[in-house]
């Protein structure tokens, strides 16, 4: 658990959430909250319906039943744009980055709500459009410095090993200065080191930056050290909620992980 941080009201509310493909049932009366400043893990086996909740809360998809609640205000229906543009940013399992464009320019496209000049005012690239410009890439390049990756912000995303992709794909999520961060198991397939990095930078974010994290992760070690609760789904539904030391002594948490108890 992460300290020196005062954890404040929530800023996101899950009630009685249920989500369904056709017979298929992803999500069932799920519900918890997200408070201000907060690392907050979603954790269960394969399956357990996480990647949906998220995709829920971002607005991919939309629950038959259930509200979801972002900063006191019940949404209806809200597509990933209108997400983004109320605060909310996310990462992707699998990356989903420009992989012919330069890591600055894929940040650059995080940055891509906040700008106010029209296509025609870009092209032509002359006063405020060009000033405006200038201030999205100052905002860009800090991202840049906060995460380390200078030296490769004019490579082609394609040509970078794995673990800096995921770290070019937190920045993007970055530049679009979220209140609610997103991050879909930001460590898979890294390696020890390159998880050791990108757990600081997700500590770095929370504490200086003060923005609330939902995150996913398979790795046990790395919820229980980054997270202030953990929420666990099994088959789509709630089975614990609480600290990491309540979850990981959890009976019900421990044969869901272990196959027993369905």
């Amino acid at each position: 658990m992460t300290a020196g941080r005062e954890i404040g009201r929530p800023i996101l509310e899950i009630d009685g959430v249920s989500l369904a493909f056709g017979g298929v049932v992803a999500l069932q009366g799920v519900s918890f909250d997200v408070r201000e400043h907060e690392i907050r893990a979603i954790i269960g086996p394969n399956g357990a319906g996480k990647s949906s909740m998220l995709n829920v809360i971002n607005g991919v998809y939309h629950p038959q039943q259930g509200t979801v609640a972002f900063k006191g205000r019940k949404r209806r229906n809200v597509d990933p744009h209108e997400a983004a543009q109320q605060g909310i940013a996310r990462t992707f399992q699998n990356i989903a980055l420009f992989r012919g464009m330069t890591v600055l320019d894929n940040i650059m496209t995080g940055r891509n709500l906040k700008m106010k000049s029209n296509f025609l005012q870009q092209a032509v690239y002359w006063g405020a459009a060009k000033r405006e410009e200038l201030e999205h890439r100052a905002k860009a390049e800090a991202v840049i410095d906060f995460l380390e990756i200078q030296h490769i912000r004019k490579t082609p995303v394609g040509r970078l090993p794995y673990g800096l992709q995921k770290r070019v794909e937190l920045a993007r999520a970055l530049a679009a200065e979220p209140e609610l961060l997103l991050l879909d198991e930001p460590m898979a397939g890294m390696n020890l080191e390159e998880k050791q990095d990108m757990s600081r930078f997700v500590l770095d974010v929370n504490d200086q930056m003060g923005t609330s994290i939902v995150l996913i992760e398979h790795d046990m070690s790395v919820v229980m050290d980054l997270s202030d609760r953990v929420v666990v789904l099994d088959y789509g539904r709630k089975i614990a909620d609480g600290t990491p030391d309540e979850v990981r002594n959890d009976r019900g948490v421990i044969d869901a992980y272990l196959g027993v108890a369905h």
